[in-house]
């Protein structure tokens, strides 16, 4: 039995038992049958220990002959799809079902696969046999278009990914347990003593709940955290006198609002996300996702190449991060003192005393937009800190190491990757990668292939590699980002993710592989030189990279000045800007100390 969470990440809340998403017979009749080939129902292995035949456990029987096309994941991945998806995306994945629907378009998209017997016959998508939709599949993840790059631009990779996420994690039963965990051998529970995990809620005093409160209750309760308000009854609003309104309870904004109250000023923050603290999480990846993170955790770019992890709750960043506090590289801090003309960085006061945080770079720039400033540097020089993945397996068979990868401390190490002139090029960590996160990182191959990798989860161990990026994006839109990667990026991206490999390597993984949407992998013993070469030769760059935005009060990356900033020269003031847009001023808070103080947070 798990302990007492928060009813939003548990995940036991029933479902809807009506759906509103729209899409047609014939279209989810296609969507249900993507989900099959990539999920699909498969004979369980059969293993033989001293010439006799070993029939599985239950659970494993169970997690093979799950199909993805069972009741309801096809409405749920339809569902995502209308709450989470672009327009334009929706109207392209729509279109795509219903050309595969149909026995043309189903020839368009497929070619001769979907040749049936009879000389000439045709048949629609669903229609075609498992292994012949799985080539199709196989063939579309292997093209490099633009429509195989998103999960909301390719509805294959849409059904990949909301099919195992549900199947794997969040899918549970009254009593918090998945039948697949136990297939996996993962164990979603904590071990921390209950009586251990702090009670207190610091922000809880200062809480308003709008969607919790009536016209008549929501002046009342401003009112008695010390606001002053007045009703405007012909416009239909309340009026709340205050010094500073602060959209945002993340690393930027929470700092500033702690900042400004505790110089006297009275504090208004808004914020859309929920308020959890460390009695309230539950360890489930579904609905912390979908309560955590931008998006649920689906926020891409404009073109599909970035996935941003991007905190969205009281906290933001900082809730999300699994504390990886790193001092920035020396070579940072010269580059900000003498060429950005920041003497505060090389001051002894914040070598001693700082850790570099970062504001909400996502959304602050639309906001200042609909604000009515109109200067055309707001959102540009958005920096993401891009992330690549590495994986070995490490049976438990063959291996010194004992125990599961979620097992242990959360980050206990971070090994440096340094050039020649002494430069940091990148580093390389662990992440915290649940099984249903794993699951849909991993390439697809095969259906087979996918549940094969399942079950060696909890011995697979995955690195990451992250770089300082000189490529920059752009957002002026919420939700909508554009990014790229320079030269220099890339070309480091490939040296921490080799570096990443060789670790894996040296520590006795049996197979090591990356995330590339062809399955790249290879064994480790008994493999000539030549081989491994041409392994270490063979990582290409190109769209669909999986990045990480990471922010949060004690993250290790410098600070995102530019998708906030609006001067017209490129000046970086430390800690509060003002300036002129127009008539207008403003102000953007980039600071770099934390402070408890209480102030008044509305969400």
């Amino acid at each position: 039995m798990r302990r007492e969470c928060h009813p939003l990440l548990s995940g036991g809340r029933a479902r809807e038992s009506k759906h509103n998403h729209g899409l047609s017979p014939a279209e989810m009749d296609s969507l249900a049958s993507l989900c099959e080939t990539i999920l699909p129902s498969l004979p369980p292995p059969v293993t033989t220990l001293d010439g006799k035949q070993h029939q599985p456990t239950k659970a494993v029987q169970a997690l093979y002959r799950a199909s993805g096309s069972q009741t309801p994941m096809p409405d749920e991945i339809a569902e995502l799809l209308r709450k989470r998806g672009l327009p334009e995306a929706v109207f392209l994945v729509r279109l795509v079902l219903w050309l595969l629907s149909t026995r043309l378009g189903t020839f368009l998209l497929c070619g001769s696969l979907c040749f049936g017997e009879k000389w000439l016959c045709i048949k629609n998508f669903s229609s075609i046999s498992l292994d012949k939709r799985e080539k199709v599949l196989q063939k579309w993840f292997k093209r490099r278009q633009p429509d195989s790059k998103s999960p909301f631009l390719h509805p294959a990779n849409l059904c990949r990914n909301v099919s195992w996420l549900r199947s794997i994690n969040s899918s549970v039963g009254q009593n918090g347990d998945n039948p697949a965990w136990e297939a996996i051998e993962y164990c979603a529970g904590t071990d921390e003593n209950p009586d251990q995990v702090p009670k207190e809620r610091p922000l809880q005093k200062g809480l308003i709940h709008t969607n919790q409160e009536t016209d008549s209750t929501l002046l009342r309760s401003l009112t008695e955290k010390g606001l002053e308000v007045t009703r405007d009854p012909r416009r239909n609003l309340c009026k709340i006198k205050c010094d500073v309104v602060i959209v945002g309870s993340g690393c930027g904004g929470g700092v500033a609002a702690a900042v400004l109250a505790a110089s006297g000023q009275k504090v208004v923050v808004l914020e859309k996300g929920n308020y959890f603290t460390a009695t309230d999480y539950s360890g489930l990846e579904g609905p912390s996702l979908a309560q955590l993170y931008e998006s649920g955790g689906l926020l891409t770019s404009a073109d599909a190449g970035v996935i941003i992890m991007a905190g969205s709750a009281v906290g933001g960043g900082s809730v999300v991060n699994w504390s990886a506090s790193i001092k920035t590289p020396n070579s940072v801090l010269q580059e900000w003192t003498k060429n950005q003309k920041i003497p505060v960085f090389g001051s002894p006061e914040y070598l001693s005393a700082m850790d570099t945080v970062s504001c909400g770079a996502l959304l602050t720039p639309p906001l200042m937009i609909s604000s009515g400033l109109k200067n055309q540097n707001i959102g540009r020089n958005l920096h993401l800190h891009p992330v690549l993945m590495a994986w070995g397996y490490f049976p438990e068979s063959n291996s010194e190491f004992k125990g599961k990868v979620y097992d242990g401390g959360i980050i206990t190490a971070v090994h440096e990757v340094v050039a020649g002139d002494s430069n940091v090029r990148a580093i390389v960590e662990t992440p915290g990668l649940g099984p249903a996160s794993f699951s849909v990182l991993c390439p697809w191959v095969s259906g087979h292939d996918m549940k094969n990798r399942m079950m060696k989860y909890s011995r697979t161990a995955h690195l990451i590699t992250i770089i300082r990026d000189s490529g920059s994006g752009k957002v002026t839109t919420e939700g909508r980002i554009s990014y790229n990667l320079d030269a220099s990026d890339r070309d480091n991206l490939k040296v921490g993710l080799r570096q990443a490999l060789r670790i894996l390597v040296a520590a006795g993984a049996v197979e090591v592989g990356t995330h590339r949407s062809d399955g790249q992998r290879i064994k480790c013993r008994g493999i000539k030189k030549r081989i491994w070469r041409n392994f270490w030769t063979q990582f290409m760059l190109p769209g669909g990279l999986c990045h990480r935005k990471r922010t949060g009060c004690f993250t290790p990356q410098p600070i995102k000045w530019g998708a906030a900033g609006w001067g017209l020269m490129k000046k970086k003031v430390l800690l509060m800007r003002m300036e002129k847009v127009g008539k207008q001023k403003a102000c953007s808070f980039v600071t770099l100390v934390f402070c408890q103080v209480p102030w008044v947070l509305i969400q």
